[in-house]
């Protein structure tokens, strides 16, 4: 994080306690709090690269992807989850670097495509997991996608499932703004294929979008930013309709550089990474929020891998789009 000025501590210590006290308890903006974006060195094509530097692969999956600044996912993979973000967010805000974390540990995650399933085991877990998430990341600045799939993959999901799924999204967001003030939390929106703007819209209103900085779109898919963009202003269009506000959205671009292949969405051929994370690009934030390399799970030109485990071939095909 940033360090204020010396003259700016001085005045802020000269203000009444009164009005110290008074001062509105809203985030700030992390992205002003940093200089750039955190490019973690334990990413997984990162170890990767570092592991084989004789693989003819290596040296342009380090300088085209293991270099970039990319988000890290936390789930009932992450031990003592305050530990892992606080180590985290701890790592880069000693660079000044803005890091960007996702939250996927709702319980029946990924319940229909069942490529991620699990989560945490229950509704007490999961909020004590969360309140813990973000307890670890503290005043430190960052970003957080909460829920890829939260609100994209409920087409099987029974309205009782729904509902608490909703609870527990609105109480993340709770968590998040009362302990985490300086990180914008995006809400997942899923895709432009999954669901209706409106119905989306309605989704990310009853799960607590309203207090959140936004939403983000495309997380692990291939929809291209244009699309993106076009279905985010039909969200914030429905958004502002039925419940009189709009909101700003992130886009993931880490694979839609060649664009969607029909809408498949896991380890589909011919897939490039796209735009770099950075602000802008026509939405907030361009990020890379899915892994270059990381497989959807066992299919496609990921056959025979898991949800998670690093393919080389895969990302470096990534780079080139073939």
């Amino acid at each position: 994080m940033r360090h204020l000025p010396r003259a700016t501590v001085a005045a802020l210590l000269a203000l009444p306690l009164a009005l110290l006290a008074a001062a509105p308890a809203q985030a700030a903006d992390p992205t002003t709090l940093t200089s750039g974006f955190y490019v973690d060195p334990n990413s997984s094509p990162a170890l990767w690269a570092a592991a084989n530097p004789g693989d003819g692969r290596a040296p342009a999956i380090r300088d085209n992807i293991a270099t970039k600044p990319m988000a890290r996912w936390f789930g009932n993979w992450s031990g003592t989850i305050g530990t892992a973000t606080g180590a985290y967010v701890g790592a880069a805000d000693a660079q000044d670097k803005l890091p960007v974390l996702v939250a996927y540990n709702i319980p029946n995650r990924d319940i229909c495509g069942g490529q991620s399933g699990g989560g945490a085991g229950s509704v007490n877990a999961y909020n004590e997991w969360i309140a813990a998430f973000a307890d670890g990341i503290g005043a430190r600045p960052s970003v957080v996608i909460l829920e890829p799939d939260s609100l994209g993959d409920t087409s099987c999901m029974t309205a009782a499932q729904i509902t608490e799924r909703n609870a527990l999204l609105n109480n993340a967001i709770t968590q998040f703004n009362a302990k985490a003030p300086n990180t914008w939390v995006y809400l997942d929106a899923g895709n432009p294929a999954w669901r209706s703007a409106t119905e989306m819209a309605a989704s990310l209103n009853a799960a607590g979008l309203s207090r959140t900085r936004g939403f983000s779109l495309n997380v692990s898919n291939h929809f291209s930013t244009a699309q993106n963009i076009t279905y985010a202003d039909a969200v914030n269009a429905a958004l502002r309709s039925t419940g009189g506000y709009t909101k700003p959205f992130v886009v993931d671009t880490s694979r839609n550089g060649n664009g969607s292949n029909n809408a498949e969405w896991c380890n589909s051929a011919g897939r490039r990474i796209g735009a770099t994370t950075q602000q802008g690009g026509g939405a907030e934030m361009l990020l890379w929020v899915k892994t270059p390399g990381e497989s959807d799970g066992n299919c496609g030109v990921g056959a025979g891998s898991v949800a998670g485990q690093f393919l080389p071939e895969v990302a470096y095909r990534a780079i080139y789009g073939y």
